[in-house]
């Protein structure tokens, strides 16, 4: 998994900015032990591979991945 930009997530979720965020909000703990803080605009390869199972969160192979 990649590095993602919030947004882009919230996009493929295919929720508001602001859901995401209270989405994000209800998870602030478990961020928080991966070093993501409320106000980064990207989340680390980590972080983005924990919120994709956990929302379920579709993402097409080619944005998976560095090439």
């Amino acid at each position: 998994m990649k590095a993602m930009y919030k947004s882009e997530l919230a996009r493929l979720a295919g929720v508001s900015a602001n859901t995401f965020r209270r989405y994000l909000n209800s998870r602030r703990d478990v961020l928080a032990r991966m070093g993501v803080t409320p106000r980064a605009k990207m989340l680390p390869p980590k972080a983005v591979k924990y919120v994709v199972d956990d929302y379920c969160i579709e993402v097409p192979d080619e944005m998976q991945y560095f090439y």
